[in-house]
């Protein structure tokens, strides 16, 4: 199938990896949803909280991990640090988690800081796959006001670094991109067009898990962006699909 990377024989991990990468508030939880409808494990994650209806779909044992790594280089999420260096604990976690599923075939995960520290999980796992999903930088900001009362130019500034990373990996190894503000139906087949690329089958028509209700922000009515910002978005827009 298009796209499709096996593990080499492992039997301390799944024989597949995927991440999907994404900004804060971005519709990684939607993408991730959904992909978990169409086959992709999960493992525990979830499913509900009151910023995501139906969950942001992420494994607490991995955002804790990525938690304690930035951490540990003297940054967090919305303080990403300049670089990253995982050490053995790091490591050993990382290792654990994945043995945990080791017996799947097709296992992912989701987390936005993961792009903070996607180095460690590349040579851990050479053969990770990825998934991405970008959305526009007034509506995160918006968002990201609601959620965790951050200012616009604070948002916009984790809105650069963390789509950069994204968008480095894309240019290295393409992998599918989509954007979240399209419309429902618009963003439905592009699912559906990534899922089949990843060897899966979409949920489409009733009991998907994307609707339109679960976004709650626009890039309406607000000023330009600055410049660099601009450009990034324009080259997500041109590498999506």
């Amino acid at each position: 199938m298009g796209g499709r990377v096996v593990q080499q024989m492992n039997e301390n991990m799944p024989a597949r990896i995927v991440a999907i990468l994404g900004m804060h508030r971005s519709g990684t939880s939607c993408l991730t949803g959904s992909m978990q409808d169409s086959g992709l494990f999960l493992g525990e994650c979830h499913t509900w909280n009151k910023h995501n209806e139906k969950g942001n779909r992420e494994n607490q044992k991995f955002v804790d991990l990525h938690d304690a790594i930035l951490e540990n280089n003297g940054g967090a999420w919305d303080s990403p640090p300049s670089k990253v260096i995982w050490n053995a604990e790091h490591i050993a976690t990382a290792k654990s988690l994945l043995a945990a599923h080791a017996g799947e075939p097709n296992f992912g995960f989701k987390d936005p800081r993961a792009l903070l520290v996607l180095d460690g999980w590349k040579q851990l796992c050479p053969n990770i796959e990825f998934v991405g999903i970008y959305r526009h930088p007034n509506a995160v900001a918006k968002s990201l006001e609601k959620r965790s009362s951050k200012s616009r130019e604070e948002s916009l500034t984790l809105w650069y670094r963390y789509n950069s990373v994204m968008y480095q990996e894309y240019r290295k190894k393409s992998f599918p991109i989509l954007c979240f503000d399209d419309d429902e139906a618009v963003l439905d087949a592009k699912i559906a067009w990534a899922a089949s690329k990843l060897g899966f089958n979409a949920k489409n028509g009733e009991g998907k898990f994307y609707t339109a209700e679960l976004r709650h922000n626009d890039a309406s009515g607000e000023v330009a962006l600055p410049w660099k910002v601009r450009r990034l978005y324009r080259k997500l827009q041109k590498a999506g699909l």
